[in-house]
């Protein structure tokens, strides 16, 4: 099956599999699954990595070359996207700590103006709690898995023979 992976393949996949990841994260947060601070920025890998992908798989026909050489860039974004989810899923699984912007359960206010400037500095989503697990990973973890697969394939894209 990997012998029918080319460049092109790899790059036309990866523009999909990340184009309905993050679609799938926009339905998500549409059905009232609010990011959180890390989930958002886990997300600029796929602002970077659908059209990096998608002109890798454009370039793929022309220039062969430059076509590889971005699908090394990809995999390096995908691997870098990985490790932020692992990052992320240990903060939820409280392995480690996170983020003092988004962990934690919130200190108690000794008054009415602390309170009311907690109010406006506190964020209501929580880096360290799972909005919703699927087959027993949260959405980090989710993140983590894809973006390993899709490293993975552009690593074997960019060392295939163009067919």
């Amino acid at each position: 099956m990997l012998d029918k992976i080319t460049p092109t393949r790899a790059a036309a996949l990866i523009t999909s599999v990340a184009f309905a990841t993050i679609v799938g994260a926009w339905i998500f947060e549409a059905f009232g699954y609010l990011p959180c601070e890390l989930c958002l920025k886990q997300r600029i890998s796929y602002y970077v990595g659908v059209p990096l992908a998608a002109v890798t798989f454009l370039l793929a026909a022309k220039n062969i070359s430059a076509a590889r050489a971005l699908l090394y860039a990809s995999a390096l974004l995908w691997f870098g996207s990985a490790l932020f989810g692992i990052y992320h899923s240990g903060v939820e699984w409280g392995f480690w700590l996170g983020p003092t912007a988004c962990t934690g359960s919130g200190a108690a206010a000794s008054d009415m103006d602390v309170f009311m400037k907690q109010l406006q500095t506190t964020q209501v989503v929580q880096c360290d709690k799972v909005a919703i697990r699927i087959f027993g990973l949260s959405l980090a973890g989710w993140n983590a898995v894809i973006s390993a697969g899709m490293s993975a394939l552009a690593l074997i894209g960019a060392r295939a023979k163009e067919a």
